[in-house]
């Protein structure tokens, strides 16, 4: 049973498990740092600086805004919606883990490529391209390292 569900049968008062008293993550995704709709999209892609990096490219574009915009998109050749869902739940949670290091105001575009789908894949390319576009605030990431490449040790 979802926590909803005890609420609605009255076992939980309403205020029970609502976050209400505790402080919530900074790390949590925001919906505010989602950057939606095709024109603001495509206005980055149009307009924004293009880095790459091997299976990932980033685009980026001041916002004038306090904090940054990010979406994911992927080529067109990658693979079936589960796949592109997956590579995507990847993406949100690479930027969730550095997004903190990141200088503000920036819509950030990042347009994956198929291969290599894993959590420490996506963020050494999310952490290569930050770094790449000189947006982290202390990087302890060295920007022309190519030590994570496939099939190099």
């Amino acid at each position: 049973m979802s926590l909803g569900s005890f609420h609605k049968a009255g076992v939980l008062p309403p205020e029970a498990g609502s976050g209400e008293g505790k402080k919530k993550g900074s790390f949590r995704f925001q919906r505010a740092e989602r950057l939606k709709g095709r024109r603001e999209i495509r206005e980055v892609f149009r307009r924004g600086k293009g880095l790459t990096c091997f299976g990932a490219k980033l685009f980026v574009l001041p916002n004038g805004l306090s904090h940054n915009r990010i979406a994911f998109t992927f080529s067109r050749k990658f693979g079936t919606a589960v796949e592109r869902n997956r590579a995507r739940r990847l993406g949100r949670e690479a930027y969730r883990h550095i997004g903190y290091t990141l200088k503000p105001g920036y819509d950030v575009v990042l347009l994956v490529y198929p291969g290599t789908d894993t959590l420490t894949a996506r963020m050494e390319q999310v952490k290569r391209l930050f770094a790449k576009a000189d947006l982290m605030e202390n990087p302890s990431w060295p920007r022309n390292n190519r030590a994570f490449l496939p099939g190099r040790e």
